[in-house]
């Protein structure tokens, strides 16, 4: 029995690591929400479909994938299933991402009854996390994380022309976290990924040569053939991408070989780096048969089929005993001959000619400034700073004097009270405003008594002393938009103190 026991309850933490996947889309199943005409919104779907769309974006190496682009595949992808308009998208898609990414940056949780270990324990798991911010756009991006790829293999058994996107994904894991043996077997299971794709490519090769006997069948195989040929594009730049990060690993571990440890790491990323150029190799040959597949032997089909249309058409019987043999109407007899005319053609000069762009030029001795920009001294540079740390300042006292004796406030209250004192408006106006929300929440939670604090923060820092030990900011789903000029997502303010 204890046999029994021990075999039942062995890696239990991992299978329900794997099963807590799924609580994600089993809250957005909870979601009650309906559109205009009153039918239920399928949020579980659409949180599925969200992350296919993320994954398929990987795999394009599509890297601005955010609220706005989800919002913008589901309501093309509805096409009235649902009476939404786009805004109401846009909501959905936000709720669902807060749902795979909570505003605060915690990653999901679950707690649970280990009985293998006999304790409660809490694993943590992360489906989506954040792309670099784009100041540009004013746009926040995210991306599928390691979990997320684990969520989304576990819902299907991809089929095979995908394997090989998937395992460099995945061995670029593997690289990151230095599971190096992992990664030998991965590069093993893309050597044969390879081999079956060079098996396939052979294969359409001969039935194009064989088998393309119409143009519905030659639009269908250069469907197949450009769908390669794109595909294995984006594998070739995700290869050299891995061979510049397995070099900087390799030039990283060369520096410090003093441990076995350490020598066998490097031994093992040696071996990698060897494997996977001849996979790449491999690859690139595959590649190239894409290219002359695409272009001379669909060329070459479409010829021959071009050809035995020639040759299965007899002119004399066809179209010139047609129109003689029997006297046809004028109309008639146009048509029949219209396909074997040239269209008309005419040499003529439009007035409107002159008003094309024209190449204008200004005759004038033209020197080279060969100068590069000169970059601030470092005098004004110091002056910026202390104007900046002064604004800092002045933002702090605003914030302090709107949340009077409460320990939160959130930014909308913060515009709302600047808009009732005099000159409010100036600091709305203000870049300095926006960027130090946007600063507290990059360093939150931030300690107020630290030896060195942000050097754009030092003087914020010493009125927070006064109240406070430290200042947490938290991600609210609201948008404010004081100025047309400047748009912010809402975020709450909190002074917490440290427990004793």
């Amino acid at each position: 029995m204890e046999q029994l026991i021990k075999s039942v309850t062995d890696h239990y933490k991992e299978r329900i690591q794997r099963l807590a996947l799924f609580d994600p889309l089993y809250t957005l199943s909870n979601k009650r929400g309906k559109d205009h005409n009153g039918n239920p919104i399928d949020y579980f779907s659409l949180g599925l479909l969200t992350l296919l769309f993320f994954f398929e974006a990987m795999l394009m190496r599509q890297k601005k994938t955010g609220i706005k682009e989800v919002a913008q595949f589901l309501y093309h992808l509805n096409r009235d299933e649902m009476s939404l308009a786009p805004e109401d998208f846009e909501k959905i898609a936000q709720e669902i991402i807060h749902v795979f990414r909570p505003p605060g940056g915690k990653r999901n949780a679950k707690t649970f009854y280990n009985w293998e270990t006999r304790q409660e324990e809490t694993i943590y798991f992360s489906i989506l996390k954040t792309a670099p911010f784009d100041p540009k756009d004013n746009a926040q991006y995210y991306v599928l994380d390691e979990q997320g790829l684990e969520l989304i293999f576990a819902t299907k058994e991809y089929f095979s022309e995908f394997q090989l996107s998937i395992n460099q994904l995945v061995l670029r894991k593997q690289l990151e976290k230095g599971e190096f043996v992992g990664a030998l077997r991965q590069i093993d299971e893309m050597r044969m990924n390879v081999e079956t794709l060079k098996n396939k490519i052979f294969r359409i090769k001969h039935e194009i040569q064989r088998n393309i006997i119409s143009d519905e069948t030659y639009q269908r195989y250069q469907t197949i053939v450009e769908d390669i040929n794109l595909r294995l594009t984006h594998e070739n730049e995700e290869f050299e991408e891995l061979q510049t990060f397995i070099r900087e690993t390799k030039e990283r571990l060369g520096y410090h070989l003093e441990q076995e440890k350490e020598k066998k790491a490097y031994q093992l990323i040696l071996q990698i780096d060897q494997e996977l150029g001849e996979v790449h190799y491999s690859h690139r040959q595959l590649l190239q048969e894409s290219i002359v597949l695409k272009t001379t032997a669909l060329q070459a089909a479409q010829e021959s089929l071009y050809y035995v249309g020639i040759s299965s058409f007899n002119f004399q019987d066809q179209i010139t005993n047609r129109l003689f043999s029997a006297p046809l109407p004028l109309e008639a007899s146009r048509r029949l001959a219209a396909p074997f005319l040239y269209l008309e053609r005419a040499k003529v000069w439009s007035p409107l000619a002159v008003f094309f762009k024209q190449r204008l030029e200004k005759e004038e001795e033209q020197t080279d400034d060969t100068a590069f920009p000169e970059q601030l001294t470092e005098e004004l540079l110091k002056e910026h700073l202390q104007i900046q740390r002064q604004n800092f300042r002045q933002v702090t006292e605003i914030v302090l004097e709107g949340m009077g004796d409460n320990r939160e406030i959130t930014l909308a209250e913060v515009i709302s009270y600047l808009e009732t004192i005099d000159k409010g408006r100036d600091f709305l106006a203000n870049r300095s405003f926006y960027d130090y929300w946007i600063l507290l929440h990059q360093l939150s939670p931030l300690k107020v008594d630290l030896e060195e604090p942000p050097p754009l923060l030092a003087e914020a820092m010493e009125l927070f002393k006064a109240k406070t030990d430290k200042v947490t900011m938290m991600e609210l789903p609201d948008i404010l938009s004081p100025l047309p000029r400047y748009t912010i997502q809402n975020m709450r303010l909190s002074l917490e103190d440290e427990e004793a």
